[in-house]
């Protein structure tokens, strides 16, 4: 189960769903910005217990500077990403947020063709294409 990266996927995907309907419910009657700090308190405790639990407490003393700027930069990405997603399911409903939200797949295959030079095929245009035409139909309609 390690190595299988499209049960992790699959996994993520699940907890994914489940997030929009549980922060479309948490996020009413209080500020979008409060419910996404209430949100990110929770996600940063969680992550620390598992760095404890499974890392040596030497590996921070071994992170890259690379790899701080770009984690860093990620955080950022992230942050801004959570406080859009919030107000947008503050102000609108779940099943029409996280379709338009899921375009995020087309920006990553954009910016990793782009700036890290991966190959896109013909089926992961297509693919795209299925997954804008997706999330037109189902937050227009």
């Amino acid at each position: 189960m390690r190595n299988n990266w499209l049960l992790w996927s699959l996994l993520s995907a699940a907890f994914a769903g489940a997030t929009a309907v549980l922060a479309k419910v948490g996020v009413e009657g209080i500020s979008s910005n409060l419910a996404f700090a209430i949100r990110t308190t929770v996600v940063l405790l969680f992550a620390w217990i598992i760095v404890t639990a499974t890392e040596s407490p030497l590996s921070l003393a071994f992170i890259p500077k690379k790899a701080w700027i770009f984690l860093l930069l990620s955080g950022i990405a992230t942050g801004l990403s959570w406080i859009c997603y919030f107000r947008a399911l503050q102000i609108g409903f779940a099943s029409k947020v996280d379709p338009v939200n899921k375009l995020s797949v087309l920006f990553a295959i954009a910016l990793a063709a782009l700036f890290l030079h991966e190959p896109v095929s013909w089926p992961q245009w297509i693919g795209g294409a299925l997954i804008a035409g997706g999330a037109i139909l189902l937050a227009c309609f």
